[in-house]
């Protein structure tokens, strides 16, 4: 018996509108999944990586250390990482958020130190001189001119951390990964397409997102680009 011609579902299509109408609160709950996991892991590791970086600035002799561990970490592959946390946080979300956590630390604490770095010295004596104390000359002057090169670390964070997210169906906390991760299985096309796709527009809409954030805690940035232009 031939399915419907009507029936794309029946035919396993790649693209079927009928799979978003019957599926639908399948995959908005896997896209808030997906965006939950996301969120959560990269701004914990924001939490973790500006008093790394800044430990970093402040004490040349820990940069080595700091930088060496997070970069031993970022090369250990996911299904590793999962697998060696998996005795502390079992088979949770929070496993995957752990996971992610470590992994985004490595692009945020090199580009939070490297913007920190790149603040010039006579800009720091300037704050210093006017009665500015460490932690007030950190906060009005290091953090927002390294704004720029942290806020680059943290779109790329933020869209690996996208990426690694759909991992995290290894143990049942993937967001669209899970999707993914069943379709490829029982080779449910349309359920694969439809969780690929939106993992893609996630991750360029939070690029865009950030961009737009930058853009606008950063008025100086665009303002030297149009003198130089």
């Amino acid at each position: 018996m031939t399915a419907p011609p009507d029936d794309c579902l029946a035919r396993n299509e790649w693209i079927c509108g009928e799979y978003l109408s019957t599926r639908r609160r399948i995959i908005l709950d896997a896209v808030v999944q997906h965006l939950e996991l996301t969120v959560v892991s990269v701004l914990m590791a924001l939490v973790v990586a500006v008093p790394l970086a800044v430990l970093a600035r402040r004490w040349r002799w820990a940069a080595g250390p700091v930088l060496a561990f997070t970069t031993i970490l970022y090369t250990i592959p996911s299904l590793a990482m999962f697998s060696l946390l998996l005795p502390v946080y079992g088979l949770s979300a929070s496993l995957v958020v752990a996971g992610l956590v470590l992994y985004s630390l490595t692009l945020l604490v090199r580009n939070v130190l490297a913007g920190l770095r790149a603040v010039p010295e006579e800009t720091r004596q300037a704050a210093r001189g006017m009665g500015y104390g460490p932690v007030r000359l950190l906060l009005t002057v290091e953090l927002p001119l390294a704004l720029p090169s942290a806020m680059a670390g943290l779109r790329i964070a933020t869209v690996s951390a996208v990426s690694l997210v759909t991992v995290g169906a290894i143990v049942g906390f993937g967001g669209l990964g899970n999707l993914i991760y069943t379709g490829m299985n029982t080779y449910f096309k349309a359920q694969v397409l439809t969780a690929s796709v939106l993992c893609v527009v996630i991750a360029v809409a939070a690029d865009l997102l950030l961009l737009g954030v930058q853009r606008l805690l950063t008025p100086w940035e665009r303002a030297s680009r149009a003198a130089r232009s």
